[in-house]
């Protein structure tokens, strides 16, 4: 997938997706009650694919020093407008601007479900490459029976089986410490996370 793409997919539906998904109040308390649970930590925690800034202001109300990272400049835009006290830079997860091990941890919520299959292995790598050993990774996607792509209202994603998921994880350096999935609820597709720690 053409990240140029992504971003002007998103970038054309900013206002639509901030107004259904900007503030933490719209994200599921299950969600925050995850992300909470493993990324509350001393240290830098990066948010990327952050979006309108929802889970790092989340983040930040915890008390965490978290950093959010877009490739869409109207999300960066906004998040910094809505959150003013925090830090929103404009980014790719390809090439994260912080040094080898120098962050806490790591919240990839959905930002990876537009990535073929064939791409994700150098994310994770880019991920890992950032975090300390012990640092805590928390990913969110699209559950399914297999890995493949369907059309997105935005643009096209993948959904993974979350074993297959785990075994991408551990082969990029972590070891998954809980998942948990939410089935389909007629309006929502399936949801499933995993909370890693790097190795």
């Amino acid at each position: 997938m053409d990240l140029g793409r992504v971003r002007v997919a998103y970038g054309a539906v900013a206002g639509l997706y901030i107004e259904l998904f900007g503030t933490r109040e719209q994200v599921h308390v299950d969600d925050l009650a995850f992300i909470g649970r493993h990324l509350t930590r001393s240290g830098t925690v990066l948010d990327v694919g952050c979006g309108p800034g929802q889970h790092t202001d989340h983040l930040r109300s915890l008390g965490v020093d978290a950093i959010g990272i877009d490739l869409v400049p109207e999300f960066v835009a906004h998040a910094k407008a809505a959150h003013p006290d925090g830090r929103y830079l404009l980014g790719s997860m390809d090439s994260l601007p912080f040094a080898d091990g120098s962050v806490a941890g790591i919240l990839a919520w959905y930002s990876l479900i537009h990535r073929p299959p064939q791409d994700v292995d150098g994310v994770l790598g880019e991920l890992r490459r950032v975090m300390v050993p012990g640092g805590a990774l928390v990913v969110g996607f699209f559950d399914g029976d297999a890995v493949e792509p369907f059309e997105h209202k935005v643009v096209t994603a993948y959904r993974w089986p979350v074993d297959e998921f785990s075994d991408r994880l551990g082969k990029a350096g972590f070891t998954e410490v809980e998942r948990w999935r939410r089935p389909a609820d007629g309006t929502h597709r399936p949801h499933a996370a995993i909370a890693a720690r790097a190795i």
